[in-house]
């Protein structure tokens, strides 16, 4: 899959998670503002319980807005093999097994489908990305996955 592709996957999924988070927080809103929520004595607490919950998740629904908006606006290019890697580049590693991986803005964990294969967005700030900004083609690093530390070569950065 090209990496537009790849990122349009993710502005998708992204977008989804915005509406139904959005979808929720209004919700929410409507059931904390209800007449019948309103409290009855003092010990009475579904209101603002609830007005609590509309608030989490208005800035959940901002945050994936703003994820929705960065990777929108993120420049695609191809990385030649001696070029660092950083923001957008879409890493293979090879090791105890092979992995894929892009480094976006946000929305680290999010797991994207490449024809069958998994593609794991992770951000710089991550602890993996951490280890990967600024290595190459043909670099080794060493990573602790279940307690274990294993070798892994970085294959390709496109």
């Amino acid at each position: 899959m090209p990496k537009q592709a790849l990122r349009d996957a993710i502005v998708r999924q992204l977008q989804t998670e915005l509406d139904l988070l959005t979808q929720a927080a209004l919700a929410t809103h409507a059931e904390a503002t209800d007449e019948e929520n309103k409290a009855e004595d003092k010990y009475d607490t579904r209101g603002l319980e609830a007005s609590y919950l509309a608030h989490g998740q208005s800035k959940a629904a901002e945050e994936a807005a703003q994820a929705v908006a960065q990777f929108t606006a993120l420049p695609l290019r191809d990385f030649s093999p001696g070029e660092p890697i950083s923001l957008g580049a879409l890493v293979r590693l090879e090791g105890r097994d092979r992995s894929r991986y892009f480094i976006g803005p946000r929305a680290g964990g999010m797991e994207v489908m490449d024809g069958g294969d998994p593609v794991l967005v992770i951000t710089p700030q991550s602890p993996l990305g951490r280890q990967l900004m600024g290595r190459k083609q043909g670099d080794t690093l060493q990573l602790e996955l279940g307690g274990q530390r294993s070798e892994f070569t970085v294959a390709s950065v496109a």
